[in-house]
């Protein structure tokens, strides 16, 4: 049996708990309270799976808070923040699982991500393009997978665009580089994402992205 080797996805946490009161296409106030709530409780749940659950027991957990994503996005089609939040769950599902499963994996997320792109690009602070560009520059090229260093570059250049010093957009900026091999761009890109603003209500979030942009400091040249 073939298996895919997938570099590990280390797919984004985006979105701040400010300015989720009111998610964008749901009309009714009360079913954009109850979306909010649901939302700021899978981001929760993503940062306590990625960085505190055993690495066996990750993938399980991911595909569990998957289920729960796509539900939500059944319930609020038109939310584009939800489509988001369905990509990164099912990308960080891919990393964790690995083998064939991860193509399928990584194919839905690129869905998602591009459905909240039709819906609202500038959603979370253009959170949908940080992901679908660190999915093209990780997921494995064609005849295997879609990805795609060209398209990485667009999509990571216009989510700085919209949200230029965000501690995620600036990571996978830095991230991009150092595959590169463009190492001295990437210490300036991370250097300035440890600089980013803390999001209230997202410590362990920023905390365990920091530790990434830390050990992602330690690769460069």
């Amino acid at each position: 049996m073939i298996m895919l080797s997938f570099k590990t996805l280390r797919t984004t946490l985006l979105a701040s708990a400010i300015g989720l009161i009111s998610l964008q296409g749901i009309a009714s106030e009360g079913d954009s309270s109850a979306a909010a709530v649901s939302l700021t409780e899978l981001q929760q749940r993503w940062a306590e799976i990625n960085y505190t659950l055993p690495p066996d027991e990750q993938a399980a957990a991911f595909s569990r808070l998957g289920d729960q994503a796509e539900q939500l996005v059944e319930r609020y089609p038109d939310a584009a923040e939800l489509h988001i939040w369905a990509g990164i769950i099912r990308s960080t599902e891919a990393g964790a699982s690995g083998g064939l499963s991860a193509l399928g994996l990584v194919k839905q997320a690129k869905k998602e991500l591009e459905a909240a792109l039709e819906l609202n690009p500038l959603a979370l602070d253009g959170s949908a393009y940080t992901s679908l560009g660190a999915l093209y520059y990780q997921v494995p090229g064609w005849p295997i997978g879609f990805g795609d260093e060209q398209k990485a570059e667009w999509h990571l250049q216009r989510a700085l665009a919209i949200n230029p010093e965000g501690i995620d957009s600036l990571y996978f900026w830095g991230d991009y580089l150092h595959e590169q091999g463009r190492d001295a761009e990437a210490r300036q890109a991370l250097e300035r994402a440890l600089m980013a603003a803390p999001r209230p209500g997202r410590e362990l979030a920023d905390s365990g992205r920091r530790d990434d942009i830390h050990q992602l400091m330690s690769e460069l040249q």
